[in-house]
């Protein structure tokens, strides 16, 4: 079939689906967004390609960027033709979104009723990452149901040094209750009641809580392991290969890379959902951080490294001393002189939330750092050099002498549990010691780079970070090199009115292979929704003033909220000084964040408004978007202030610096088109059905009376605006 061949019958599908689901609306922006999407996919050159001289020809890469507002009903306007197109190319479909809760609903929901409806039958799965799953053999061993495998270095051997400190500084009744937990989820495993997956708990367990049973790819042995036969994480696996459809998230999509995780991205489609996510994910996924004042984990290596080695008789093994200790003295020295230099700027911060920090200006660092970091990098280096040629031996014997699985499973994981903090700390000295090479001119990017300083009960902890701060270049050369045919879509990808915003942030400013598309909701904004721009007489940005004024202007519109309401903050001192002025009346009406896990309080909060009571929601920027209360669940929204990003993210500071050092202006050019998507997001609150008729309050007068408040404006949907004088 010619292209245009595949894209009409995709869109037929599509039609045809339309037409059969129960209670069908005509949707136009619907149907304009999947006939981009299919043409898209239909004109994307998958796979190898041949030219007639035997040599591989160029492929055609083909990316949509689809704005589509609420109520188009993108899943089902990408979903559709794509699927469409995959079952007729013989590829697969790979969706990535941002958050669990869009997993779970296209998961459970929108793929079943897509499966029921569509001529073509097709499997779906849901592909997260490793450490979602259990490790049985690290649960069996805490449970307390696994023997002690060791070669003399005991039970602990399958766990971080933290687990192994925190559980010695328990009190005995908190260590028995873990056990029991641990005990009690074993057996829930071993009885089939439980898959193995932390989100289908009843009460997903704490970070802390998780970590030391989850599943950890530096530590597994994959098949060779004796519990391989009933992992979870590979049972999930083999759903996936028979899966034509595949649902993941944007950090186990940039995480995985070339890993051979999720399809190639060569030879399936792409759909990026929550796509204004993704700049986000990118840096956080790229940046990397190394502690310089734990460092027991190296002779821990060490010793393990020299062992194992030892009984594979794995010659590479002797420099294995040398680079120990070349790295604990090296990071000692690191962080004498991190203090020596930005010890009184770090120590001044004691009082602030949250570790005090330093960014290093221009991403220079002083040169007596330099030299530290290059012996730590070639240390590093070498050592991860010596444990590639025992994981090597390791595998082989594992090959050769099946029935010792158990024991080399357990030797591989020692080395496993500690192999990745050496990576990370050889990958940080590296991106530290990036600096602009010789006769470079201003437009060279520098990482940014910053040094932390944190109290640890009794002990001081300092450590370097590096990330890089153009978003765009990073996925340029790690994504999109690599992708054939994608679609990008969110509610919010354009930014004071245009596209450019996002596609310099996601890397496909001048791609050529790039289109975009605008589908506009189907809601009547402007006579279903009312922007009341209530103005304080106070300045914002003189925060004390402004948040007492805001604060009395809020408490006296809530207590007029008949049912829903959502109450968005930018900073936790500004939420707290509002719970704190709440007139004892009303303080049984507030449900705050985080004084309940989010499902509670919104269960809460549905069954008051049921009830007909009213209800009020004081949350902050996790509030703001992907959350979905329709109709009287949320009838108002108030913005308390423009949600500009915090002033103190040492990635944004340094890109701004970046950004004058170049002649270009980082408030225009970078904070007010990100605090437009922002905006666009938190009062995207308000309206979610034809049917809803909202007010959306923001106190931050700055949005009517400033040139770029204009442009914010100009993001927002078309609501009516009334403008009220300070109360």
């Amino acid at each position: 079939m010619s292209s245009n061949e595949w894209a009409q019958a995709a869109l037929q599908s599509f039609d045809a689906v339309v037409a059969a689901t129960p209670g069908f609306r005509s949707r136009p922006g619907q149907r304009l967004m999947a006939e981009q999407v299919a043409r898209t996919f239909s004109t994307a050159t998958l796979g190898k390609v041949d030219a007639d001289d035997g040599e591989e020809a160029a492929p055609t890469r083909s990316i949509a960027v689809i704005q589509a507002g609420t109520g188009v009903g993108k899943s089902l306007a990408y979903c559709a033709p794509a699927i469409a197109l995959a079952l007729s190319r013989g590829t697969r479909v790979l969706i990535s979104t941002a958050t669990v809760a869009l997993q779970e609903q296209l998961v459970n929901k929108d793929l079943p009723a897509l499966l029921a409806l569509m001529p073509q039958p097709f499997k779906f799965a849901l592909a997260k990452g490793r450490g979602r799953y259990v490790c049985k053999l690290k649960l069996d061993r805490l449970a307390g149901t696994g023997e002690a495998e060791g070669e003399g270095e005991g039970e602990d051997d399958l766990f971080a040094d933290e687990e192994v400190t925190a559980r010695a500084k328990r009190p005995r009744h908190e260590t028995e209750a873990r056990m029991q937990f641990y005990s009690t989820m074993a057996q829930t495993l071993s009885k089939g009641a439980w898959d193995g997956d932390r989100d289908s708990l009843d009460t997903p367990p704490e970070p802390e809580v998780w970590s030391p049973v989850a599943a950890e790819g530096a530590s597994c042995t994959g098949k060779h392991c004796p519990a391989f036969s009933q992992c979870t994480y590979y049972d999930k696996r083999k759903e996936l290969v028979g899966a034509q459809v595949i649902v993941a998230n944007h950090d186990l999509l940039l995480s995985s890379l070339g890993a051979r995780v999720l399809p190639e991205l060569d030879n399936c489609l792409l759909i990026l959902d929550e796509a204004h996510h993704l700049p986000a994910t990118a840096l956080q996924q790229f940046a990397c951080s190394m502690d310089l004042s734990r460092i027991t984990w190296i002779e821990r290596l060490s010793s393990r490294g020299l062992r194992i080695g030892a009984l594979l008789e794995v010659e590479e093994i002797a420099d294995i001393p040398r680079h120990a200790a070349q790295l604990r003295q090296t990071l000692q020295d690191l962080a004498r002189i991190v203090m020596e230099v930005y010890g009184d700027n770090l120590k001044s911060q004691r009082d602030t939330w949250g570790p005090a920090r330093v960014r290093v200006p221009r991403g220079e660092l002083p040169e007596q750092l330099i030299a530290p970091l290059g012996l730590l990098a070639a240390s590093a280096d070498g050592f991860l050099e010596a444990l590639r040629a025992i994981s090597k031996a390791l595998r082989a014997e594992m090959r050769d002498k099946p029935d010792e699985a158990k024991r080399l499973s357990t030797l591989y994981a020692q080395i496993g549990m500690l192999a990745p903090r050496l990576e990370e700390l050889h990958a940080t000295a590296q991106l530290l010691l990036q600096d602009a090479p010789q006769g470079a001119d201003r437009s060279f990017v520098p990482a940014a780079k910053w040094f932390t300083l944190e109290v640890d009960g009794d002990f001081i902890v300092v450590k370097a970070h590096a990330s890089p701060i153009l978003p765009g270049t990073t996925l340029r050369n790690h994504l999109w090199s690599a992708v054939r045919g994608a679609v990008l879509t969110s509610a919010t990808l354009t930014s004071c009115g245009n596209f450019d915003f996002f596609l310099r942030e996601a890397g496909l400013h001048g791609d050529d292979a790039a289109t975009t598309l605008e589908v506009a909701s189907p809601f009547n904004y402007a006579a279903q929704g009312t922007l009341i721009a209530a103005e304080t007489r106070a300045d914002p940005k003189n925060a004390a003033q402004f948040t007492t004024e805001m604060v009395d202007a809020l408490l006296h519109d809530i207590a007029r909220v008949e049912y829903g309401a959502l109450v968005l903050f930018t900073s936790r001192e500004q939420m707290r000084q509002a719970v704190d002025a709440l007139p004892t009346a009303m303080r049984s009406v507030v449900l705050v964040q985080n004084a309940l896990p989010r499902t509670q309080l919104l269960r809460r909060h549905r069954e008051r408004v049921d009830n007909g009571e009213p209800s009020v929601i004081f949350g902050m920027q996790s509030f703001g978007e992907g959350l979905d209360l329709p109709g009287r669940l949320c009838e108002s929204v108030f913005i308390t202030k423009l949600p500009f990003a915090p002033p103190d993210d040492p990635v944004g500071e340094a890109r701004a610096e970046w950004l004058r050092a170049v002649g270009r202006d980082p408030f225009s050019e970078l904070v007010v088109p990100a605090t437009a998507i922002r905006l666009a997001q938190w009062v995207g609150r308000a309206i979610r059905t034809e049917e809803d008729v909202a007010h959306v309050y923001c106190y931050d007068k700055r949005l009517t009376r400033t040139s770029y408040g204009q442009r914010l404006l100009k993001g927002l949907p078309p609501f009516s605006l009334e403008q009220r004088a300070p109360l």
